[in-house]
């Protein structure tokens, strides 16, 4: 019975904090397609030269960079000091995202070895744990869900320090680029700029509801399957 009100709980709070941040991915893609921006910034260089002029700013030269057209998400990988630049040259979002990617490469990389390997021990424990249960062969299980929902704060709340700070600093290190660039005219980098600040302001609660969202959904699987395996 304990499990059924878990999951009533964990899907009460995923429809409440959805409508409280008005999570809308279909409203940051059409913040994203911004047919004048997109234009704007179609001026400017190639998204591996914009990315080794940022990585030549903040003095981080030696990060391989790697373009791949056929993913979607752009990401900085600490374990291999990559950056992999998406599928993002039809959209105005580009000179931030990748000034988002870099910005990671250059945190504090005790937190980001932290954030690769805890990651991964957090999903083998609950692919563990999801197994035992499944096979009936997990004693205690309150015990290994309330350790899951631990590990899931700690998970969390690294994540959202790594995103947070490069998200907050990538419009500035965006707008410090194209000025110095000077491709665009002051009017036109105001406008990106505003552009940006409305994408983040969507973006930023998206990504921690995302995050918390892949937790419960965690969550649910788990005690639907100690709900069902008596």
């Amino acid at each position: 019975m304990e499990f059924l009100i878990i999951v009533l709980i964990a899907l009460i709070l995923i429809v409440v904090l959805a409508y409280i941040f008005c999570i809308s991915k279909k409203k940051i893609i059409q913040i994203a397609e911004n047919k004048e921006l997109n234009e704007i910034t179609k001026k400017y260089p190639t998204n591996i030269e914009i990315c080794k002029k940022y990585l030549k700013k903040l003095k981080n030269e030696n990060v391989k960079i790697e373009e791949n057209e056929n993913q979607e998400a752009s990401l900085y990988i600490a374990m291999t000091n990559k950056i992999i630049i998406g599928n993002v040259n039809n959209t105005f979002t580009r000179i931030q995202t990748i000034a988002h990617e870099c910005l990671h490469s250059v945190q504090d990389r005790k937190v980001l070895i932290f954030n690769f390997i805890f990651s991964n021990i957090y999903l083998i424990y609950y692919i563990i744990i999801c197994v035992l249960a499944l096979l009936n062969l997990l004693p205690l299980k309150m015990m290994f869900l309330s350790i899951f929902l631990i590990l899931s704060l700690v998970n969390y709340l690294v994540r959202m320090y790594l995103e947070n700070d490069a998200m907050i600093k990538a419009r500035f290190l965006a707008k410090e680029y194209m000025e110095e660039e000077k491709i665009s005219e002051k009017e036109e980098i105001e406008k990106i700029i505003k552009g940006y600040d409305e994408l983040n302001n969507f973006g930023m609660k998206y990504i921690h509801y995302q995050i918390f969202l892949n937790s419960m959904i965690k969550v649910l699987i788990f005690s639907i399957i100690c709900f069902i395996v008596k």
